[in-house]
């Protein structure tokens, strides 16, 4: 046996933190629960990025890309939530021959799953992007859910979001497959436990989840007006009709109401005060998705800790970088963190009266 020297540890030698061979446990990520109530099975065929290939030495045309995905809003706010560093749990119905693909397809990605059995079939897409806007091929919507159906995710939603930091709230496409009355109940059971709701609705869902006294609600300026919230598009109609929703809400429970403008200025209104948060332009490769990457940067933002405006920058800058992306809800967590130092903030005062529109 060896001579201990004065670098060898020996038994009256106190052994320092970096010796010990137990390896160090990196912090845990922020959970986000997000309840996507409608998955699609999505096929999109995009034009090559070649002309032409060679095949047994000749030149031909090339052939057009197929891609084959998991979508759907709430898949999409998952897939940015975990760009971003956080983990998310998926809880959604998963039936029929698109339910199999949808599921392995989104394992693939690494997404964790909460599937709720469902007898009718999720929903499929194919769209044609060959000449740049968006055709429709074919589209099969999902089939309503059951009431068996309809209590599994609840139960599922309700069990994960009371473990996680956030939970997301997602419509439905078509809207008739989740009655607002599940989200009501939802909305009052996790906020009565203390966790935080963002939610990403329109119309019949929006009023109920945010006369429930949900926590954050992400909705967009043609949404507001469709849902006949706001009496016009301009920032003095959109803030009015943010203030009646918050007036409306039970127990002051709706902590705030963030409206996206497409390419303006993102508004954040409180009981307070009013914000405008806005990203860079840039050049829009597709425009959807943008809204979805917004709402996972708000809740993973919230998750972290961060104040809601900072969550919104977070968010502003998702969604600003997904434009420029074919990938719905993708993005790299390093391009947008860097990203979001770009993102301005303006205080529009009480009522929104500073903004360029009042």
């Amino acid at each position: 046996m060896p001579e201990p020297t004065d670098s060898t540890p020996t038994q009256d030698t106190p052994t320092h933190p970096t010796d010990d061979p137990t390896p160090t446990r990196r912090p845990a990520a922020e959970r986000v629960c997000v309840m996507a109530t409608t998955p699609w099975l999505t096929v999109t065929v995009e034009a090559p990025t070649t002309h032409v290939v060679t095949v047994d030495g000749d030149e031909q045309p090339a052939p057009p890309e197929v891609h084959v995905h998991p979508g759907g809003q709430g898949l999409w706010v998952a897939r940015m939530a975990e760009s971003l560093g956080a983990d998310a749990v998926v809880c959604g119905p998963f039936g029929g021959e698109a339910g199999i693909a949808l599921r392995a397809l989104a394992e693939a990605e690494g997404m964790e799953l909460r599937a709720v059995p469902y007898g009718g079939g999720n929903g499929v897409y194919v769209h044609d992007r060959r000449d740049g806007e968006r055709d429709v091929v074919a589209e099969r919507p999902a089939a309503p859910l059951d009431r068996h159906e309809l209590d599994d995710l609840y139960g599922t939603v309700l069990v994960e979001g009371l473990e996680a930091d956030v939970t997301v709230l997602t419509g439905a496409d078509p809207a008739h497959v989740l009655p607002p009355e599940v989200l009501t109940r939802l909305v009052r059971d996790l906020r009565a436990a203390g966790r935080t709701l963002v939610a990403d609705l329109s119309g019949d869902a929006a009023r109920a989840y945010a006369e429930a006294g949900g926590g954050v609600l992400k909705i967009s300026h043609e949404e507001m007006a469709e849902g006949g919230f706001a009496d016009g598009e301009d920032v003095p109609a959109l803030v009015r009709g943010a203030r009646g929703l918050l007036d409306a809400a039970e127990d002051d429970g709706l902590d705030a109401v963030v409206v996206s403008r497409a390419g303006e200025g993102v508004l954040v209104v409180t009981r307070e005060r009013v914000h405008e948060v806005r990203a860079p332009q840039t050049t829009v490769a597709d425009h959807r998705g943008a809204g979805d990457s917004m709402t996972a940067g708000i809740a993973v933002g919230l998750a972290r800790g961060l104040d809601l405006v900072a969550a919104v920058r977070l968010g502003a800058s998702a969604g600003a970088l997904n434009v420029t992306r074919r990938g719905l809800g993708t993005g790299h967590r390093d391009h947008i963190e860097r990203f979001v130092d770009r993102v301005e903030v303006r205080d529009l005062g009480t009522d929104g009266s500073a903004s360029d529109d009042a």
